[in-house]
């Protein structure tokens, strides 16, 4: 069920491009072998980024845009290096890889969380998105980014900029400070894909009190609805419509 369904009608943005017109290809961030970062209550970030993933493919379907998950033939969790080439085979104008995030080993501490011991941080909360300067649509990929970040804002959340950094395992250039959009140049996903990509992280999942948000079904769907309307603000740079 969309929860936001109806907080913007499907033509009311992107309103100089026929929604039709786009593909996107939605992918999976991580998958059961490799489930990414590890929530402050122990829940996979791989099991979070399926719920978001599902969430913003319907929101774009919704609006009348071809979107898919990058999936296996058998249904499950590609190769990295696979996903971008899956992308292209559907005939994707975007690949766009849906992420929880966490923060660098010496921000973690342990403790008790609700009576269990957990290992979670309070040193970021936010979303952060990524683009690569080495993919080969570049600038649209900024561009998809830009407009993603735009209408997070609009919901009144604020960016982490936790990645900007100049520590070891961060020190990602920003971008944009406002929107807190991030070059991740050789991020393979984003690099090796052969149309425009954005990586979102849409939370920090080792926060405790992010983490209960990043699991409310209409949290889930405000992020959803702002990934949606964002792809379809950029849906005119991403499939040449004048």
């Amino acid at each position: 069920m969309l929860l936001l369904a109806a907080v913007l009608a499907p033509d009311s943005v992107g309103a100089a491009c026929a929604p039709s017109a786009l593909t996107v290809a939605v992918d999976i961030g991580h998958g059961p072998a490799s489930p990414g970062a590890t929530s402050a209550r122990g829940r996979s970030e791989h099991a979070f980024n399926q719920e978001l993933a599902a969430r913003v493919r319907d929101h774009l379907v919704s609006r009348g845009v071809a979107a898919r998950l990058v999936l296996t033939e058998a249904g499950g969790a590609p190769d990295l290096w696979d996903r971008p080439r899956l992308a292209r085979a559907m005939g994707a104008n975007l690949l766009l890889s849906i992420h929880h995030d966490s923060v660098q080993p010496q921000y973690l501490e342990r403790g008790d969380l609700e009576g269990r011991p957990a290992r979670f941080s309070r040193h970021a909360q936010g979303h952060s998105l990524f683009v690569s300067s080495k993919n080969p649509a570049s600038d649209a990929s900024l561009a998809a980014a830009r407009a993603i970040g735009r209408a997070l804002a609009d919901w009144g959340l604020a960016p982490s900029l936790h990645h900007a950094e100049p520590i070891p395992g961060e020190n990602r250039p920003l971008l944009d400070k406002a929107l807190g959009i991030h070059d991740f140049a050789d991020l393979i996903v984003l690099k090796t894909a052969a149309m425009p990509a954005v990586l979102v992280e849409a939370g920090v999942i080792v926060h405790p009190e992010e983490e209960t948000r990043l699991r409310d079904p209409f949290h889930q769907d405000m992020l959803a609805e702002a990934i949606a309307r964002g792809v379809l603000e950029a849906c005119p740079v991403l499939t040449g419509q004048p």
